[in-house]
């Protein structure tokens, strides 16, 4: 009897050239709707499962392939002799191949305005049976769920090396597909019911790291191949570490607000420890990058570089000039590409900008037996809801440098201040237990720079110690959310002093 195999697919890419091979290989087929429209249109031999089963389609479609005839030809153990005595008993003909996937869901339902009735006629019933079926009897079957498995299959079917390890590995794959399509049905269905779930993470393992935070802990990236860092293309350099990925993302973050992609405000940002060390826009890449690095270029040594321009030949030059770790960038031209494979274990990363916005916005973060969600903090600043609230206004230009300090006070660890003048970040306090620390620390790394500059804040000024301080080394305008009882101090001091103060209304607390 020549082996048996069932094709009923929604992706219909690459079906013909699978089929072909499987009957150059002796296979008959069976398949159902517009799988068995394709494959006879391709001049393929295929028996239709109504014709199959001898049962036609009932109930508008929704029933084709729940059947004995198809179960039991999937389901029936080879070496059983009872089994075996029940199928011929039956009529029933061995599959030996499954080849499903499942009707396109997620893809319906990712239109906001798909009707209820609409998705769930999309919710598969019969090929996630077949599937489960076949997953479960691998060691007789095959069951493909992806064209990314055909050729692969047909390379083993053509060598005769289907082996149980293949079998197996191909019978996780479809169990895995199956919960990952529940858990989408599970989770629309529980948003339209205003219902929480518990949470369910469907994120492919993109691979093992070197270690973790430490050498003695083993660590894996999981990510989307298409959004965000999953879509990262590494150029060259050493393997990317765990903490080299924590980096990166904070120096994107900080980056992006300027923009990200040919289009933007030409900035760049260097980051040591997930904080900004070196934040500056320019003219162009190059010039931006000039002017982070020489915000503190004693911390930018071994840091993480992020630019929202593409890399050209002269900003290749200046990433060449010191030892960093990893560069970020929407793309290095080919002239950049040759001067930077010079260092070779500089790891260079392209991403896409189309790659960010497939990225979800949910923020998870584990603690001991849990995890904690809440929305990014990317949220575009509204200044409609600023405030100045000292005497004195400030002037233009201090208000250009009010808004730049202002976004990248977010994506500084708490305790966070900001000192900033021109484009460009001149001292940054980072994670202090009291709020005047980090303002020293801020004020102590911009130095004489700090005259004229402005100052910001992440949270209110619970006294008035910060706003003295600042104004003692020379800042002239500062911005903080406000909402301390002790507002009113911290405005007092600033008119006794000469220095504008606007609050936003909004803090930025990272943590």
């Amino acid at each position: 009897m020549a082996p048996t195999a069932l094709l009923s697919v929604s992706n219909k890419e690459g079906l013909v050239p699978l089929a072909q091979g499987l009957v150059g290989a002796g296979y008959q087929l069976i398949s159902s709707g517009g799988t068995a429209a394709a494959l006879q249109a391709a001049g393929l031999p295929v028996t239709k499962v109504a014709d199959h089963t001898q049962a036609p389609e009932i109930l508008g479609g929704r029933v084709k392939t729940l059947h004995p005839r198809i179960h039991g030809g999937i389901l029936a153990r080879r070496a059983e002799a009872s089994h075996q005595a029940d199928l011929v008993a039956q009529g029933i003909v061995p599959i030996d191949v499954v080849v499903v996937n499942l009707y396109p869901f997620r893809e319906t339902v990712a239109d906001p305005a798909v009707g209820f009735d609409t998705a769930i006629e999309n919710i598969d019933i019969g090929g996630p049976a077949m599937l489960r079926a076949a997953a479960k009897n691998h060691a007789d079957v095959v069951v493909l769920t992806s064209p990314n498995q055909y050729d692969a299959f047909l390379e083993a079917l053509a060598s005769s090396a289907l082996s149980l390890e293949l079998r197996r590995r191909l019978a996780l794959e479809a169990f895995q597909h199956t919960a990952s399509y529940d858990a989408a049905i599970s989770a629309w269905l529980a948003g339209r019911l205003g219902e929480e779930l518990p949470l369910r993470l469907e994120l492919p393992a993109r691979q093992s790291l070197r270690y973790g935070e430490n050498p003695h802990q083993q660590a894996r990236w999981y990510s989307e191949p298409k959004a965000g860092w999953g879509a990262a293309e590494q150029l060259q350099g050493k393997e990317l570490s765990y903490n080299n990925l924590i980096d990166l993302d904070a120096a994107l973050a900080t980056v992006r607000e300027f923009g990200y992609g040919p289009a933007a405000e030409p900035a760049a940002v260097v980051v040591k420890h997930t904080n900004p060390c070196g934040v500056a826009t320019g003219s162009d890449a190059a010039a931006a990058l000039a002017r982070a690095l020489d915000a503190d270029r004693l911390s930018a040594f071994g840091g993480i570089v992020a630019l929202n321009n593409p890399v050209d030949l002269a900003a290749a030059e200046l990433l060449s000039s010191l030892f960093l770790e990893c560069v970020v960038a929407p793309g290095f031209d080919g002239p950049a590409r040759d001067r930077l494979a010079a260092r070779a274990n500089l790891r260079l990363l392209e991403l896409a900008p189309e790659a960010i916005p497939q990225a979800s916005r949910r923020h998870l973060r584990s603690l001991l037996g849990g995890v904690l969600e809440q929305e990014l903090d990317d949220q575009p600043v509204q200044e409609s809801g600023w405030q100045v609230v000292s005497e004195r206004q400030p002037s233009s230009q201090e208000l250009v440098d009010l808004r730049f300090a202002w976004k990248l006070v977010r994506h500084v660890r708490s305790n966070a201040i900001t000192v900033a003048k021109g484009g460009q970040s001149l001292g940054i306090g980072a994670g202090q237990m009291n709020r005047v620390g980090s303002a020293r620390l801020a004020l102590e790394a911009a130095g004489d720079r700090a005259q004229g500059a402005v100052l910001a804040s992440d949270g209110f000024f619970p006294f008035d110690d910060t706003v003295r301080l600042a104004a003692g080394q020379g800042i002239t305008a500062l911005i903080q959310p406000g909402g301390s009882m002790r507002d009113g101090d911290s405005i007092a001091a600033c008119n006794a002093l000469g220095v504008a103060m606007v609050m936003t209304g909004h803090r930025h607390f990272l943590h």
